[in-house]
């Protein structure tokens, strides 16, 4: 149809559930043909109860795919039309159970080894006539579904667009105030701010980076939206600290953090540095992920000068 190549794979939806209804269609005029008075939308708790026996509501439910309240509403159809006994009680007496009538048994036989028998061959002739193979086809998507969803994928594909509008720069004089404002966005958020904060936020070239130390400023179309600071330490164990990482709200789900952790985490590299470390707080549930990411690990037993602090963790950049 020309609106499905205009509107591109976009309508993926809309032309599943058209193509559903034209199968939909010529399945209720299928039962017709074979004097069947049946709902096509019956068939997959049918074909369970045929196939299997008595079943439970939820164990329907759980084989065929759909809700318990959406299998509830298909089986009082099925029961006043005489196919389904409902709220039976189970062979060993524990379990309400629904099961076919002997119209219902009856109807299986025409619907499960005549009916469905020659829609097999039908659909086999469509398949040969075709240059793929739609139900092959559906198990693959089906499967990939369940492995990563559309909206999964969607969004990845949106947080990888937008962080090609991203930029890592060094840092500048210029950048100060989102340094600071940046970081005592998120820490007020969530704590105090602390001594140790103001000194380097404050006062970035004299307490990082005339220390050796550097800082990374991550622009969204030119806009200071995230930072992070790579800090000398003087300390026998640790050669640099990753600190000072705040990214702003406006800015999440856009990849600035992993961009600003990997350029933090190359330049230590490049200064020859064996292992980075950070120190964080537990309740940063999307941070701590981050670094997980970045491949730092929990470590313990190290003092702190910030109160906040309650998880340590470092990465080894050399074996």
């Amino acid at each position: 149809m020309d609106f499905f190549n205009r509107t591109g794979k976009m309508a993926l939806g809309s032309r599943l559930r058209l193509l559903t209804s034209k199968v939909t269609e010529d399945a209720a005029k299928i039962y017709e043909l074979y004097n069947v008075d049946f709902s096509p939308k019956w068939f997959p708790v049918f074909f369970i109860l045929s196939e299997d026996g008595e079943k439970t509501i939820s164990e329907i439910a759980e084989q065929i795919g759909h809700s318990q309240p959406s299998v509830t509403k298909i089986v009082k159809e099925m029961a006043a039309a005489g196919l389904i006994e409902n709220n039976l009680e189970s062979k060993d007496k524990r379990r309400n159970v629904v099961d076919l009538t002997e119209k219902g048994v009856k109807i299986s036989h025409q619907i499960i080894k005549v009916q469905c028998a020659d829609i097999d061959l039908a659909i086999d002739g469509m398949i040969s006539e075709a240059n793929h193979n739609l139900w092959e086809a559906l198990a693959e998507w089906e499967f990939l579904l369940e492995q990563k969803s559309l909206l999964k994928r969607v969004q990845e594909q949106k947080k990888l667009r937008e962080s090609k509008d991203v930029k890592i720069v060094p840092y500048e004089a210029k950048y100060q105030s989102a340094f600071r404002s940046l970081n005592e966005e998120w820490i007020s958020n969530y704590f105090e701010m602390e001594e140790a904060d103001y000194k380097a936020l404050d006062n970035p070239e004299e307490y990082i980076l005339n220390k050796g130390g550097k800082i990374f400023v991550a622009l969204y179309k030119d806009e200071p939206l995230g930072v992070c600071a790579l800090i000398k330490m003087n300390d026998p164990e640790y050669d640099y600290e990753m600190a000072k990482m705040a990214v702003s709200p406006k800015a999440q789900g856009k990849s600035l953090g992993s961009l600003l952790g990997n350029a933090v985490i190359d330049s230590a590299k490049e200064l020859g540095a064996s292992k980075l470390y950070l120190e964080s707080n537990t309740v940063l549930k999307p941070a701590i992920n981050l670094y997980h990411k970045l491949g730092f690990e929990k470590i313990t037993g190290r003092q702190t000068p910030y109160q906040r602090c309650n998880i340590q963790m470092e990465l080894k950049l050399k074996d």
